[in-house]
């Protein structure tokens, strides 16, 4: 083997035992987990025991309307949280990418509930909330007004509350991130010719950003769909099933039901939903490269 071979194949030999170790590590459960969803499989049994039920548990969640309330709940958390996270993270962003004076404090003091781990989030904001000695209803009162049920009637609202609070500055941090390693001869240039503020945002900084935010907003979507600490600390997924996502539900089948193979098939359309989300978001964010590449390629013929 010559040298030439040599230099092609070492960047692989050095990569193949971390590969082999992911693979391992993400087929082995990813497999495991969709065998046990074919099975009658309870906790008292080693999966090798249970019985071969093929779609079944699958069947069953279909006409399940715990299952359907639990997606609906969990479609509305992830779809709001998402939205208004984005709209705050990268407004924000926008607002604080300059050099004014404290700007490294005020970007610290944003990031900082990301920070705190979820329980303790989840705690904080339950104490707030309570309907008598909490800060909320504390000022409501002090202010004049009636105390609000936030953990009661508007349960699922404070919990999106609570999301947007930690998880915001994950979108400004990649946000800003973005803004500063932008083309400063592309911003200057727009400036010279009599870009406003406004129009710079909007023609230039957004389309640059596009691809990197397409990607925080999906990783921020697959978060959404897997949230279970500070729910459960917060409402244990009532009242009713109120705020129950798919992974409360998944986890109460599993350790209150004792039906592992349905938890298993519960776990599975939760994949296929979020690789449905995944793959039509990559789809989308090809799209734009391969649009703003062309728009690249007409600008440079004219020219």
């Amino acid at each position: 083997m010559n040298n030439a071979s040599i230099n092609r194949l070492a960047p692989f030999v050095f990569l193949a035992p971390a590969a082999i170790i992911m693979l391992i590590a993400l087929l082995y459960p990813l497999l495991y987990m969709v065998y046990g969803s074919f099975r009658a499989w309870d906790p008292s049994q080693t999966i090798g025991e249970t019985e071969f039920v093929g779609f079944k548990n699958y069947i069953t969640l279909l006409n399940d309307p715990s299952f359907h309330e639990s997606l609906g709940v969990t479609l509305k958390f992830a779809f709001a949280v998402v939205s208004i996270e984005m709209l705050l993270g990268v407004g924000l962003a926008l607002l604080l990418d300059r050099n004014i004076r404290g700007i490294s404090v005020l970007r610290t003091m944003f990031i900082l509930p990301m920070m705190i781990a979820p329980v303790v989030v989840g705690l904080m904001w339950r104490y707030m909330y309570h309907p008598t000695v909490g800060t909320f209803n504390r000022f409501l009162k002090s202010m004049g007004f009636e105390g609000v049920d936030w953990l009661g009637q508007h349960a699922l609202m404070s919990i999106i509350i609570a999301d947007i609070w930690q998880w915001t500055p994950f979108i400004f941090i990649l946000t800003l991130a973005a803004l500063q390693s932008l083309p400063k001869s592309t911003l200057e240039a727009a400036r010279i010719d009599g870009a406003t503020g406004w129009q710079q945002i909007i023609y230039i900084k957004i389309p640059l950003m596009m691809p990197v935010l397409i990607v925080t907003c999906l990783l921020r979507l697959i978060d959404a769909f897997k949230v279970l600490e500070v729910i459960l600390v917060m409402t244990e997924g009532g009242p009713g099933l109120s705020t129950e996502i798919l992974a409360l539900r998944i986890s109460r089948t599993a350790t209150e039901f004792r039906e592992l193979g349905v938890a298993a098939a519960m776990s599975n359309y939760l994949l296929i939903l979020l690789l449905i989300f995944t793959l039509s978001m990559i789809a989308y964010n090809k799209y734009v490269e391969n649009r703003a590449a062309r728009l690249r390629a007409a600008k440079e013929g004219d020219a």
